[in-house]
């Protein structure tokens, strides 16, 4: 059997899972945005990055072809570069001459290099250049630094003798130098600004994913909250009833009653359990929006006459004061908010070893009035009266919060105030006919 750990988990509450859900979510949405974020800039920066260089490359290949037609041949087949030199700026940017020695490829002298040019580069930068044209027997470029450090394109184009066979070596190379200090700054500032765009898009993103997420699981919280008042108001509505079966057994033991008195007794608490039941399923319907409310033409004060007298007065003094009312309600939620209110008034609504002293008025504008001579409203718990699990002698307080919910879900209103005997007075106002 599998253990669970305490505070592992599994010890973890409904709610507390739904929320880790939550922030499961959250985190995945904000890891999602972030790899396609990530991609797209790494994609969008090698892009700049070769097209700068593209760019760079293309300019010092007219660079170099142009100056490629500048050489000739004496009628020994030498490279002569007077014309070259005449015609061309080699100083800037500077343009050096290569030629192969012999059969090795490698092997390259200086033919021509300008004496003071503009961007001074290592000689073993221009001749590994060189050597990369040969050796492809093409066009070669590469990145490089000037002695001071300042970054620049390096671009070989080879040449070849005039007549030579479409498979010779070539005879040299022209390698010239191009700066690049201005696109690699703008480079690294589209660099940046990617990073940063990056970065507050993916907290974007994240706060985004917390809200969406926040709105998914909230259903599922809300029908936490529901099923817990659920087992709470059972519990609460149920306690009653079971303690009375309980008496009632326990005195049909020990011989104290007649059978058959026990049997009827029995019976309607059954029945009473059962409408209990009923009830709790139809206001945990009507919660989830799962039912609405059956809104009928009701007497209320014939409702509430049967609710007192089938209430258990058990020594205490309830008196009721009505005239004829019709209301538009649900006669099963109306019934178990009136017999709320007198339980409360029944139970909280004297001293102790006194018993109680209650009026239950109806009006003919749909208002009921149930009054006590108790010690009134404790001041702790006036402002939060009717919500669940606040009440003022150790109860669950879920009564008088069940008849507000009754009250409010026909548009109506349920208050409490001081009675004129000093004690508590609930007012149930319900929408009439009219």
């Amino acid at each position: 059997m599998r253990r669970v750990r305490p505070g592992g988990a599994g010890a973890l509450t409904p709610a507390a899972r739904v929320l880790r859900l939550r922030r499961r979510i959250s985190l995945l949405f904000a890891l999602t945005s972030a790899v396609g974020l990530i991609v797209m800039a790494v994609l969008a920066v090698r892009g700049d990055s070769g097209r700068w260089r593209e760019q760079l490359d293309h300019t010092m290949d007219a660079d170099t072809s142009w100056a490629l037609g500048l050489l000739e041949t004496d009628e020994h087949g030498r490279l002569v570069l007077d014309v070259l030199a005449d015609s061309v700026d080699t100083a800037c940017p500077p343009l050096t001459v290569l030629l192969v020695d012999g059969d090795d490829k490698g092997a390259l002298t200086v033919e021509h290099a300008p004496t003071k040019p503009c961007l001074a580069v290592d000689r073993g930068v221009v001749l590994e250049a060189g050597r990369a044209a040969v050796r492809a027997d093409g066009v070669r470029a590469l990145d490089g630094r000037t002695t001071g450090g300042d970054p620049v394109r390096v671009f070989a184009q080879p040449f070849y003798a005039p007549e030579a066979a479409d498979d010779a070596a070539p005879q040299g190379v022209l390698v010239t130098v191009s700066d690049a200090s201005a696109q690699r700054d703008a480079h690294r500032r589209l660099v940046w600004r990617v990073t940063v765009g990056c970065a507050v898009l993916v907290l974007l993103s994240a706060a985004v994913g917390h809200v969406l997420s926040g709105r998914a699981v909230r259903p599922a919280l809300a029908a936490l909250d529901r099923q817990e008042a659920f087992l709470a108001d059972a519990a609460h509505d149920l306690r009653t009833p079971a303690a009375s079966l309980r008496t009632l057994a326990e005195t049909a033991l020990r011989g104290e009653t007649d059978g058959a008195d026990v049997h009827r007794r029995t019976l309607r608490l059954a029945e009473g359990m059962g409408r209990l039941v009923d009830g709790l399923l139809t206001r945990a319907r009507l919660m989830s929006g799962t039912a609405a409310v059956a809104r009928q033409p009701l007497r209320l004060d014939q409702l509430v006459e049967a609710v007192v007298e089938e209430a258990p007065a058990a020594g205490h003094r309830v008196r009721v004061e009505t005239v004829a009312a019709i209301v538009v309600a649900d006669p099963d939620l109306v019934r178990r908010a009136v017999g709320n209110l007198l339980d409360n008034a029944l139970t909280h609504g004297h001293a102790p070893g006194v018993p109680a002293d209650v009026l239950v008025t109806v009006g003919g504008d749909g208002t009921l009035t149930v009054e006590d001579a108790g010690p009134g409203l404790p001041p702790e718990v006036a402002g939060a009266l009717f919500e669940r699990f606040r009440s003022g002698s150790g109860s669950t307080g879920l009564g008088l919060s069940i008849a507000s919910w009754v009250a409010h879900a026909h548009g109506g209103s349920l208050t409490a105030e001081r009675s004129a005997a000093g004690g508590a007075r609930f007012v149930l106002r319900l929408p009439t006919t009219g």
